[in-house]
């Protein structure tokens, strides 16, 4: 198909194209598995966090608050959220600021996410080593909770 119309791109970026494939699993603060295929950083601050985290049966998280805004797709498993069950095809959108309420899985399963800065707080997704970490996994703390 070609554009007929000239556009001037020199002020816009290319699109960034990534796979799964293309990215290995990690430990996630919540003892799932994370595997980002972008993710935020001091040099890219817009980049968003997105990417797939993978829960297995019995895990999930307690409710927690973050400042900036993200995107839920259920993949596959059922999770239970704020006392009801979700499965495959459903999307869950997390406004800014945002309480998450507590979450389980009794199958497992693995959810597509995007995480991006907040458009009312300015609230930046979290960057390395509190969703992809490396060695043991810390114990959650309150401050885990609040950010």
């Amino acid at each position: 198909m070609s554009n007929d119309i000239p556009l001037d791109l020199s002020q816009h970026h290319r699109p960034e194209y990534r796979t799964p494939d293309s990215k290995d699993w990690e430990m996630g603060r919540f003892k799932n598995k994370t595997k980002f295929l972008f993710h935020t950083s001091p040099e890219r601050p817009t980049e968003p966090n997105a990417g797939f985290l993978r829960y297995e049966p019995g895990a999930g998280f307690r409710l927690h608050k973050h400042e900036f805004a993200q995107v839920w797709y259920v993949i596959d498993g059922e999770f239970n959220m704020g006392g009801k069950l979700y499965g495959p095809g459903t999307v869950v959108f997390l406004p800014d600021p945002h309480y998450e309420e507590a979450m389980t899985t009794e199958t497992g399963g693995t959810l597509f996410f995007v995480q991006y800065q907040g458009p009312t707080t300015g609230g930046r997704p979290v960057y390395e080593g509190r969703m992809n970490i490396k060695g043991a996994v810390p114990d959650v703390t309150a401050a885990d909770l609040e950010r």
